[in-house]
C-alpha cells in the first residue's frame, strides 16, 4: 500500500457516480453517508532484551449507510469499485423500504485542524524505533538491579477518511496516533511486582522517542513497581475513597460516561434516562465531553458522520444538561447532533461514543482532601473495570493505592477494588480538587464490539461510601 495521500475519488471511484449511487441508496431515507477509509498501523514491542513483536497492518474500504427511522441499512467492502458500491446500495436500501423520510440537514462545515500533519507510521525508520526500545530496556536494568524484566512498545497508526453525503457534502480527515508504553517487573526476596506507564496522542513519534520523554515514562513505571513491592493486602468494607487526578477519570468514563450516550437514553436503558434537567451529582460537579482538544487521543476534527466535534457540557454544577449524540439518535430525540458519531472502521456503522470525557476542577487543595480522610483509600492508579449501563454499577481494580487513617498516608495496598454505582457516586462527591488533569493518552473504549481511542480526566476527588473489595485488614 502506498504512502501517497488517500484520494479514492481520484484513483478508484468517480465522485459523481459514487454520489449518484449514494443518492439512490438514501432516496426516501432520513440520513446516510458513504464512508471511505484507508488505515495503516505498526506495533513494535521489545521484551526482555529482544524484539518480541513487529507487525504492520493496512486496510482500506468503504461503508455505505441508509437510515430510516430507527432502522439503518449498512454494507461495507474492501473493494473500492463501482461494482461493489452498486451491490452495497441494494443492501442499504433494505432499511429504507418504501421511503417517506425527509433527508436531515447536512452537518455544518469546519476547517478545524486539531492534530499534526506528521505520519507516525512512516515518519521514523524501523531501525531507529528498535534502538529507542533497546535504550529503554538498558536504562531500566542499569537503574535498578531489582529489575528482572522490561517490556517497551511503540505503536503508531494513520487513519485517512473521506465522507460523502447525499446532498454533496464532502469531508476529509487525516488522523495520526502514536503511543509509547513501558512495563517493568522487579523482584525482591522472591516477590515480584510490576508497574507500567505510557501515553501518547494524535502526534508523530518524535516527541515520544526523545530521551527526555521516555526516561520519565520509564522511571514512573519503575516507581510504581517499587511501590507495589511494599504493598500490603487491601482492606475490605464501605469507606470514603480519594481518587487522584488524570487517569482515575476512567471510573468517570465507565460509570457515568456510557450512561450519558444518546442511544442508551433514547432506549431508556441508561440509569440517567428521563433525568434531563434534574440533579444527578453533587453541587460543583461539571462533566464535559470535548473532542476539540488539540493532539489528544480522543479528539477528532469531525466525527465519522462528518459532524464537527464539540465541547459538550453533560452535567453542569450537578444538573444533567446533555447527552452525547450521533445524527440518528439526535434526530429521534429531537435535539442536535453533538459530534459523537464514531465507528471503529469502515466495516462498522457509527453510534454515539465518547471522545475526551472529564470533570472540571474545583477549589479544594488536593493535600487537604487527603488530610481530611479519616479512614479510607487514596487511589491514584487504575487498571481494568466493568460497568452495567442500566444500573450504573461498576467494579474497578486499583494498580496503585494507599491506606489513609486520620489524614496520614500509610502503606500502599494491593488487590483493592472499588465497587459502587455511577449515580450514587456522583451524588456522594464530597470534595473536588483544583488539580484537574487529563490522562497521558492511553485510553481505549469498547462498545457493541467496536473499539475507539478516548481520553479521560478529572481532579482529585473524595467520594463517600464506596465499597472497597480486598483482603480483610
Amino acid at each position: 500500500m502506498t504512502d501517497a495521500p488517500f484520494r479514492p475519488f481520484e484513483t478508484a471511484l468517480d465522485r459523481d457516480a459514487a454520489l449518484g449511487h449514494l443518492r439512490a441508496a438514501t432516496a426516501g431515507a432520513d440520513d446516510g453517508e458513504l464512508f471511505l477509509e484507508r488505515s495503516r498501523s505498526e506495533v513494535v514491542s521489545f521484551d526482555d532484551g529482544r524484539v518480541k513483536t513487529a507487525s504492520y497492518d493496512a486496510a482500506e474500504g468503504f461503508g455505505l449507510r441508509a437510515v430510516r427511522g430507527e432502522t439503518a441499512g449498512y454494507a461495507h467492502s474492501t473493494d473500492l469499485s463501482e461494482a461493489a458500491l452498486k451491490r452495497a446500495v441494494e443492501t442499504a436500501r433494505l432499511a429504507v423500504g418504501d421511503g417517506g423520510g425527509t433527508l436531515a440537514p447536512a452537518p455544518r462545515p469546519t476547517n478545524a485542524r486539531l492534530y499534526t500533519d506528521a505520519d507516525p507510521v512512516s515518519g521514523m525508520e524501523f531501525a531507529v524505533k528498535i534502538d529507542v526500545l533497546r535504550e529503554i530496556d538498558a536504562f531500566l536494568r542499569d537503574l535498578d538491579p531489582a529489575v528482572v524484566q522490561v517490556s517497551a512498545t511503540l505503536a503508531a497508526s494513520l487513519q485517512e477518511v473521506e465522507i460523502l453525503r447525499p446532498e454533496g457534502t464532502h469531508v476529509r480527515d487525516v488522523r495520526p496516533m502514536a503511543r509509547l508504553n513501558v512495563s517493568v517487573i522487579v523482584e525482591r526476596d522472591g516477590r515480584r511486582e510490576s508497574g507500567s506507564m505510557g501515553g501518547g496522542g494524535r502526534t508523530g513519534l518524535d516527541g515520544l522517542t526523545a530521551r527526555d520523554h521516555w526516561e520519565g515514562v520509564a522511571r514512573e513505571a519503575l516507581r510504581i513497581a517499587r511501590v507495589n513491592l511494599d504493598a500490603e493486602p487491601a482492606p475490605a468494607g464501605v469507606m470514603d475513597v480519594v481518587l487522584g487526578p488524570g487517569w482515575p477519570g476512567i471510573l468517570l468514563h465507565e460509570a457515568v460516561g456510557h450512561g450519558l450516550e444518546g442511544d442508551f437514553n433514547r432506549k431508556k436503558t441508561s440509569a440517567f434516562a428521563g433525568l434531563m434537567g434534574q440533579r444527578v451529582a453533587a453541587p460543583g460537579v461539571t462533566v464535559l465531553d470535548d473532542g476539540t482538544l488539540p493532539d489528544r487521543r480522543g479528539s477528532i476534527s469531525v466525527d465519522d458522520e462528518g459532524t464537527p466535534s464539540a465541547r459538550n457540557v453533560l452535567i453542569e454544577d450537578g444538573i444533567l444538561t446533555g447527552f452525547m449524540q450521533d445524527r440518528q439518535n439526535a434526530r429521534l430525540m429531537g435535539v442536535a447532533a453533538t459530534g459523537n458519531g464514531r465507528r471503529q472502521s469502515f466495516a462498522h456503522p457509527p453510534m454515539p461514543r465518547m471522545t475526551n470525557t472529564y470533570m472540571l476542577g474545583g477549589e479544594a487543595d488536593p493535600a487537604d482532601i487527603v488530610a481530611d480522610l479519616k479512614d479510607g483509600i487514596w487511589a491514584v492508579g487504575f487498571g481494568g473495570g466493568q460497568v452495567d449501563i442500566t444500573s450504573g454499577k461498576f467494579v474497578f481494580s486499583c494498580t496503585e493505592a494507599y491506606r489513609v487513617k486520620d489524614g496520614k498516608v500509610g502503606a500502599p495496598v494491593k488487590g483493592a477494588t472499588l465497587i459502587g454505582d455511577g449515580a450514587t457516586a456522583l451524588t456522594n462527591i464530597r470534595a473536588i480538587g483544583n488539580d484537574m488533569a487529563l490522562d497521558p493518552g492511553i485510553g481505549n473504549c469498547g462498545k457493541n464490539g467496536q473499539w475507539v481511542p478516548v481520553g479521560v480526566g478529572q481532579p482529585t476527588l473524595r467520594i463517600g461510601g464506596l465499597t472497597v473489595g480486598g483482603a480483610a485488614a
